[in-house]
């Protein structure tokens, strides 16, 4: 039975009424999750590129041709639990904030978070805004105790580490 026809019957104010009470979430997952001998590592800039490329690119919701923003969730060991692709954005930018970031980190108890999106000229040079994004999530990890490794960008064929370039300087 659908939705639909489960409150066909209901007046207005019972509809309203039903909509303004709390609402129990839940997790699902969408596949079989892998033993933890199976979980890919992820303690490099490297690793998590190969990542993207094996999994985020046959993702039904990625588009190469404009910035899509992606969280991996860790676990203790930094090995990938899961990813989620928070934003699809434009060619030249992208609306993200902490909130969406950790939501699904979060709920799934993430350790950590890798933070990734792509440049779709292929250059993986971060910008001022990029840099600005990742020492706000930082310090937002930071309040959640859930620590941000590393923000990395996808380019073709590179990628570069905020991590490496000095963009958490300051903020550890």
């Amino acid at each position: 039975m659908e939705q639909a026809e489960l409150f066909k019957s209901e007046s207005p104010e019972q509809s309203k009424i039903r909509r303004s009470q709390p609402q129990e979430w839940k997790l699902v997952s969408l596949r079989e999750c892998p033993t933890p001998d199976e979980m890919q590592m992820c303690d490099t800039p490297q690793r998590a590129a190969d990542y993207w490329r094996a999994h985020i690119t046959t993702h039904p919701h990625y588009n190469p041709e404009v910035e899509c923003l992606v969280v991996l969730h860790l676990n203790t060991r930094r090995r990938i639990r899961g990813h989620h692709l928070v934003s699809v954005g434009t060619l030249d930018c992208l609306l993200v904030h902490p909130r969406e970031i950790f939501r699904t980190a979060i709920a799934a108890a993430a350790s950590a978070i890798v933070v990734m999106h792509n440049h779709p000229s292929g250059e993986p040079q971060p910008s001022e805004a990029d840099i600005k994004v990742t020492r706000d999530l930082i310090r937002a990890g930071q309040l959640l105790k859930i620590d941000v490794v590393d923000h990395v960008i996808v380019g073709q064929p590179a990628h570069c580490s905020l991590r490496e370039v000095g963009a958490f300087g300051g903020c550890y």
